[in-house]
């Protein structure tokens, strides 16, 4: 599974990108306009520290404008992923964004319907939101497994972009359902590492070394 950050912040990619597990990066509207950066600046920033895709939506909601500012930003790099909404308009930028072999993130995704449009559209990746599916009382997993199984019977090559992602938990069960990436705010990526025992263990051993009077 790839693992990509869900944020705008410079410096939380900075530092996370030195563990050597993000493999991109994926942006909203809401995040950039949170950063205090200019979007295009941001995307050059993002870019310029991580070598996998990264998603710079549109604002657009008409295909043809759509397509203009996915060109604009593909113009970045070769690695700028152009994000659109799954709607009519949203897919028919998708397929001339594909045709023009850039890639395309179609986003807010809620139903298996939907991302079996998308993979018709030739997307990129298919970023269902399964935190926000929870919110109203449904599936969010069972999601991941049925657009997991269309795919699979078609050959598909679309990639399944878990989103929307709230907790560790939700990655764990996005991975045994068969998503291939997940996207995730920083503060979940390092909830990730963490188990109380690892900590008491490590305690133990550092204590019983201290103890021995040994050195490496």
């Amino acid at each position: 599974m790839l693992f990509f950050l869900d944020t705008a912040e410079i410096i939380e990619v900075k530092d996370l990108v030195e563990t050597g597990m993000i493999d991109g990066i994926t942006t909203n509207p809401t995040l950039a306009s949170s950063s205090g950066i200019p979007f295009s600046e941001l995307i050059t920033q993002m870019c310029e520290l991580i070598d996998g895709p990264v998603s710079a939506e549109v604002t657009a909601l008409d295909a043809s404008t759509m397509v203009s500012q996915g060109r604009r930003l593909a113009k970045i790099s070769k690695n700028v992923t152009i994000k659109v909404p799954l709607t009519p308009e949203g897919l028919k930028a998708c397929q001339i964004l594909r045709d023009e072999s850039i890639l395309v993130n179609v986003t807010l995704c809620f139903s298996a319907s939907q991302a079996l449009l998308a993979a018709k559209a030739g997307a990129t990746f298919i970023s269902p939101f399964i935190g926000r599916i929870d919110d109203v009382s449904q599936s969010g997993m069972k999601l991941i497994q049925d657009i997991r199984i269309i795919y699979d019977n078609y050959g598909y090559e679309t990639a399944i972009l878990a989103a929307s992602i709230r907790h560790p938990i939700h990655i764990v069960e996005a991975a045994k359902a068969g998503a291939d990436v997940a996207t995730m705010p920083p503060k979940v990526f390092r909830q990730l590492y963490n188990h109380p025992l690892t900590d008491v263990g490590i305690e133990n051993f550092l204590k019983d070394w201290q103890k021995s009077g040994l050195t490496i």
